[in-house]
């Protein structure tokens, strides 16, 4: 993996930029914590405590990504936060998990410095021998986003499948100030037509690619989530200690709408207890609708062990009288009682109807993008296909044709671990 002549050292897009300090916009009752892109010191309020150790094992016993995250540099470090660079043979990864409807993600990025405590993703460093507890800690960029996307939206297994941006990691956390990922894949994007894609973020920091979405919707089917659990900007921030507010969330919204691109909000994970009351739902799905978005859609918390294992200390520190109730529900099974989670989806859904909220993005007008030189060649071969149909077109390989055993590796190669 590490001799591939792909793994080269990141582009301009991926280099370190200039630092830069943000302006405070508003007042919050965790001034630091409402700062993004700044330098704080590693005693400031939002600073996670830091973690000496790289690993939890020798080098020399690490494998896979864990070897490779191992002998990433470093490239950086920021509000006690460390960022590595990490080689990665795609940046389009499979996914074969039935609690999707997607098959294809992308996650610029490995760790998530926002540190939300209910994030079920900190599983994912454990595949690099990690703690999961280093999740925001310790964040990953993938090398070589641009020239990886380009060549994995080639392949023809992605024509006609949804592509989904963020779904374990978020693309515009404060590692993309610095280090672009995301920008460099979206321009990539932009280069293509008739693809189907969607965005989902914690963070307004979306509004800096506006023109780019612009572009890429006026060619693609494109959707933007703006994850919010909640409106009430103590309990965001205790839960979410390096999201933006709320408030500024709703915002973005409201100019993404403006700017005639398909958004929503996705209040995901409603955590029993704590954001799952009527009154709160409510004000969320009502403030919701006033931006113009175009869907309101939610899901109950799902804890893996190694969330779980972050999850219960925070509540024992804050809210003690949840730590029985969630021990009973996710200590074994991960998951809310059925008739809870049933309950909580007729009530989002009654909301949505008083609203007027859709409930998913409109996706009916997608036409998949195929390659002019695979169509080319399926016309010399005399069984011109129509690719519209987003199937992949079955004719005998002739001689001016590759059959799919003989495609290059570039062509074949996608990755199918986890991002």
């Amino acid at each position: 993996m590490a001799t591939s002549p792909i793994l080269r050292p990141g582009p301009a897009a991926l280099r370190r930029r200039p630092e830069s300090r943000a302006k405070q916009t508003s007042l919050t009752l965790f001034p630091q914590a409402a700062r993004h892109g700044n330098c704080e010191p590693r005693s400031g309020a939002s600073a996670p405590p830091p973690v000496p150790d790289r690993s939890e094992k020798p080098a020399t016993e690490l494998v896979g990504i864990a070897r490779l995250a191992a002998s990433s540099p470093c490239a950086g470090a920021k509000r006690g936060t460390e960022y590595f660079l990490l080689p990665v043979k795609s940046i389009l990864n499979q996914c074969n998990s039935e609690r999707v409807p997607f098959r294809w993600t992308v996650n610029p990025y490995r760790g998530c410095e926002f540190g939300c405590k209910y994030c079920y993703a900190r599983y994912t460093h454990e595949y690099m021998e990690l703690d999961g507890g280093k999740f925001e800690t310790k964040i990953y960029v993938k090398q070589d986003a641009g020239p990886l996307t380009q060549r994995d939206l080639e392949c023809e297994r992605v024509w006609g499948e949804h592509i989904a941006i963020g779904t374990a990691t978020d693309p515009y956390q404060p590692a993309e100030r610095e280090f672009g990922a995301t920008r460099a894949i979206l321009e990539k994007i932009a280069e293509r037509d008739g693809l189907s894609l969607s965005i989902t973020t914690k963070s307004d920091q979306v509004l800096r690619d506006i023109d780019l979405l612009q572009r890429i919707a006026a060619k693609s089917a494109l959707s933007v989530n703006l994850s919010i659990t909640t409106l009430k900007t103590r309990l965001a921030r205790m839960l979410e200690p390096r999201a933006p507010r709320p408030d500024l969330r709703l915002e973005a919204v409201r100019k993404l709408r403006e700017a005639g691109i398909a958004a929503g909000v996705l209040a995901m994970p409603i955590l029993p207890g704590l954001t799952d009351r009527q009154e709160d739902l409510d004000a969320l799905a009502r403030a919701v609708s006033q931006t113009g978005a175009g869907w309101f859609a939610a899901n109950v918390l799902f804890l893996m062990p190694s969330s779980l294992k972050q999850f219960l200390p925070f509540l024992r520190e804050k809210f003690p009288k949840l730590v029985r109730q969630y021990g009973a529900w996710y200590g074994r099974y991960g998951n809310a009682p059925e008739q809870y989670r049933r309950e909580i989806a007729e009530r989002v859904e009654r909301l949505r109807r008083k609203y007027d909220l859709g409930s998913r993005p409109d996706r009916s007008g997608t036409r998949p993008w195929h390659s002019p030189q695979m169509q080319l060649g399926f016309a010399i071969c005399g069984q011109r296909q129509d690719l519209s149909s987003g199937r992949k077109p079955y004719h005998q390989p002739g001689a001016c044709c590759r059959s799919q055993d003989a495609a290059p590796p570039k062509e074949r190669i996608l990755s199918k671990t986890i991002d």
